[in-house]
């Protein structure tokens, strides 16, 4: 089965039908509501927060945030989606209108003949036509058009797969709109905020590509997988602005592949060494074995100094 970031651009993909048929599928709500709670548990917030939910659709992980105490603001890249949204959180005052005129004898008996089923279908309608956030129509590629240290807090449910599907005969690419996203979230984000991006990654190339942009931006990044090794897996990006270990930030991390500035910075020495871990010909450590060496033969030896081993300028 294609995935659907392969098929078409996310505002051409979610038009009128298949945003509609997005909303009204129950299957589709329970997943969207446990992957928020999820997402929320990982942000592990104290007290009520301004959280932006990137790639919002038409509201569902927005209804789990506004239920759970947040204001939030949500952004996405479909007019369709945004549109669902609208609808939904304009109904419940329509609802409300009706409700006046409706009598009490009428209304006890309308709900007297209902099934349970029918009930349970109607509580569901009602908790998701709760939608009470801002809405943007914007493109999370081209960065966030928000001001500096705006947000407590982010999530992203299903969404930022999509950044790395771009057209051939464009001349963007995928690097640069991950770049851009993520050096704008941290932007965004307070200092010692946090954002949890739920996606699904194509490949382990493209989950680095992703992990290794958000680092880039500064944040300290961890992966958590549930239910991984299954067809079932959901992949968490915990991030942390400030950068350094988020196992630190975030309780509860056992076992988890955390991605921060240490991956990079060890790369980088191990740059400096040979093969099988053995210095490089010409730098300190090689130099400094080399004169070690020199004394267990016995052999004179100027002492080390600071400048033992450093790299010289170019000669003219």
């Amino acid at each position: 089965m294609s995935r659907p970031e392969d098929l078409l651009p996310p505002d051409l993909f979610y038009n009128d039908t298949e945003s509609a048929k997005y909303t009204s599928s129950s299957r589709i709500r329970q997943i969207q509501a446990s992957m928020t709670n999820r997402a929320l548990d990982l942000l592990n917030l104290s007290e009520s927060s301004f959280i932006l939910d990137l790639g919002c659709g038409s509201g569902l992980s927005g209804e789990i945030l506004g239920n759970a105490g947040h204001t939030w603001v949500g952004m996405d890249i479909s007019p369709s989606m945004l549109d669902v949204a609208v609808q939904r959180r304009d109904r419940p005052q329509q609802r409300n209108g009706h409700a006046k005129d409706m009598d009490e004898d009428e209304d006890n008996e309308f709900q007297n003949t209902e099934d349970d089923d029918e009930d349970e279908d109607d509580n569901i309608e009602n908790e998701a036509d709760q939608v009470e956030g801002d809405l943007f129509l914007a493109d999370m590629g081209q960065g966030l058009p928000f001001r500096p240290g705006t947000f407590d807090a982010a999530i992203s449910i299903s969404a930022i797969q999509w950044l790395c599907n771009v057209d051939q005969t464009s001349q963007h690419s995928a690097d640069a709109r991950l770049r851009r996203f993520f050096d704008t979230l941290y932007v965004a984000l307070k200092r010692g905020g946090k954002a949890v991006c739920q996606f699904y990654p194509k490949n382990d190339a493209q989950r680095t590509m992703i992990s290794q942009a958000a680092v880039r931006a500064g944040f300290g990044a961890g992966i958590l997988e549930d239910d991984g090794g299954t067809k079932n897996v959901k992949v968490y990006l915990v991030l942390s602005v400030g950068g350094g270990d988020i196992t630190g930030v975030v309780e509860g991390w056992d076992d988890v592949d955390v991605e921060d500035g240490r991956r990079i910075r060890e790369a980088k020495m191990s740059s400096k060494h040979g093969k099988n871990g053995t210095p490089k010909k010409g730098g300190k450590a090689w130099v400094l074995g080399k004169k070690e060496k020199m004394k267990a033969k016995g052999k004179v030896v100027k002492e080390n100094s600071k400048y033992t081993g450093r790299n010289r300028g170019p000669k003219f």
